[in-house]
């Protein structure tokens, strides 16, 4: 459920470019395992970033879902592929564990808005610590 002050950026599935590159190599016999990848992530897997939250749902038939707010977020990890067509992520969170984001378009334009998310929010938290001209320790 989204709130009314929540907006969605992206909203979607994995890269296309994902999907045909794996099809491509799926002609090989060593590319057959990335080719079946690509179809149920193709098929299953969506994505839906907000300004609040980053919603993932996959798994086999699409019944897994992962929610990850974006306060939670100490670090994003991204490396390109399909030739900078489509990249996956990793959100490093507060407690150290990792969420991955595969196959996701356009990913450079998504983590800068999720970095610009995060700095508002502590901005925003930070703001509340501040007593005088000096902050709590």
């Amino acid at each position: 459920m989204i709130n009314t002050n929540e907006e969605i950026f992206y909203e979607g599935g994995p890269a296309k470019s994902d999907l045909i590159i794996n099809i491509i190599a799926g002609f090989t016999l060593l590319g057959l395992p990335f080719t079946f990848a690509a179809i149920v992530r193709s098929l299953w897997l969506r994505y839906k970033i907000t300004n609040k939250r980053i919603t993932i749902e996959g798994g086999w038939f699409g019944r897994n879902k992962t929610q990850v707010s974006l306060s939670n977020i100490e670090e994003i990890r991204s490396i390109p592929r399909g030739f900078g067509s489509y990249g996956d992520m990793v959100l490093i969170l507060n407690d150290e564990s990792k969420v991955e984001i595969k196959s996701l378009p356009i990913f450079r334009e998504k983590q800068k808005f999720i970095e610009e998310n995060i700095i508002n929010k502590s901005l925003r938290l930070n703001l509340n610590e501040v007593e005088g001209f000096a902050t709590k320790p």
